[in-house]
């Protein structure tokens, strides 16, 4: 028996039987032999994480855009909190680790530069639409490996796909039936703990909140620091989990409308705070005026320079290359690329 075997049958014997086993996985868009030391969830979790998308994610905007400071969370921070807190639970639940960490770690390989401004831009100039979510799943079929994509099982590409929530729900409903697996219904409750609080510690730093400021109701539940915060919402995930008998998740009715009033007063005064937001109104027109360029024929050189390749005849096509490239910037890669596009370059010899 190889070590793959050896670790899918200790799965067998020491996970909840509402767990998702690696050796009955529904498989990966191409077969390929199996490795013969990692299980399936294993694999892809490795190959997440040694993949550019996921290298990118340093210098990604999460609330703060390009910030100076060493402390606030980007992309990346946030990514390996959500996997930090995702595994935690997976781990009490009995859970599949690899499964939950390979998700949360993939979730957002698809977020643009300068965070959901970004996204907010792209989705309204291409004529399909864009959401990040999307756009992730979409990295790891396609765009990774020159075109090859990442060829994850299907139960990673489900829960990439299905992680995001937006304002809405991010707990199924009681009796309501989801095809999420429970690690990625895991990941998505673990997307808004990880967000929420370390959003709001990194308000408190930026001095745009203040402790103080917190809704009362809130605090009163959760906490008031993020500690506190954060072993609240997971204890109470995993204990009324439990209760429940382990194959769905819960949390009491009071947590989950605490968590839901710390995310509205968010998007109140921080998201939607032109303190904050003033600079994404400036990212904004950065990505607009890029994309518009990409997508010119006039601009055909610059394309070739950039992406590469013979742009497409059909403008459908080429919006959708655009947003690609775009979408895997980098802040500065794409300020960077604005500067030298547009703005003019000292000329001449002394």
């Amino acid at each position: 028996m190889n070590l793959r075997k050896q670790r899918e049958a200790i799965e067998e014997q020491i996970l909840s039987p509402h767990a998702a086993l690696s050796a009955h996985s529904k498989g990966r868009q191409r077969p390929e032999g199996e490795d013969p030391l990692r299980p399936a969830y294993q694999h892809d979790r490795d190959r997440i994480l040694y993949c550019k998308a996921f290298r990118r994610l340093k210098h990604k905007t999460q609330v703060f855009l390009a910030p100076t400071g060493d402390h606030y969370r980007t992309r990346l921070t946030h990514t390996l909190e959500v996997s930090q807190i995702a595994r935690t639970m997976a781990r009490a639940l009995r859970l599949n680790e690899d499964l939950t960490e390979a998700i949360a770690m993939g979730h957002d390989l698809g977020h643009t530069p300068f965070g959901h401004a970004g996204e907010t831009v792209l989705a309204k100039l291409l004529p399909s639409g864009f959401k990040h979510h999307q756009q992730s799943l979409r990295v790891v079929e396609l765009l990774e490996k020159n075109g090859k994509g990442l060829n994850l099982t299907f139960e990673v590409r489900q829960g990439i796909a299905g992680h995001s929530k937006g304002k809405g729900p991010f707990m199924p409903k009681r009796g309501e039936k989801t095809k999420l697996t429970l690690e990625a219904q895991l990941v998505r409750a673990a997307d808004v703990m990880a967000y929420i609080a370390h959003d709001t510690e990194d308000a408190i730093r930026g001095g745009v909140l203040k402790r103080t400021q917190l809704p009362k109701p809130v605090v009163k539940v959760l906490g008031s620091t993020l500690s506190h915060q954060i072993n609240t919402m997971v204890n109470d995930l995993i204990s009324q989990s439990l209760e429940a008998g382990g194959g769905v998740l819960r949390m009491r009715p009071e947590v989950e409308k605490a968590m839901k009033g710390l995310r509205e007063f968010l998007y109140k005064r921080v998201y939607d705070n032109m303190e904050v937001h003033e600079d994404f109104i400036k990212a904004s027109k950065v990505v607009r005026e890029l994309f518009e360029m990409l997508c010119d024929k006039a601009y055909d050189k610059t394309y070739k320079e950039y992406i590469g390749g013979k742009p497409p005849v059909k403008l459908e096509q080429r919006q959708r290359a655009a947003a690609d490239y775009i979408a895997g910037m980098t802040d500065r890669y794409a300020l960077n690329m604005y500067q030298s596009v547009f703005l003019p370059h000292p000329w001449g010899r002394m």
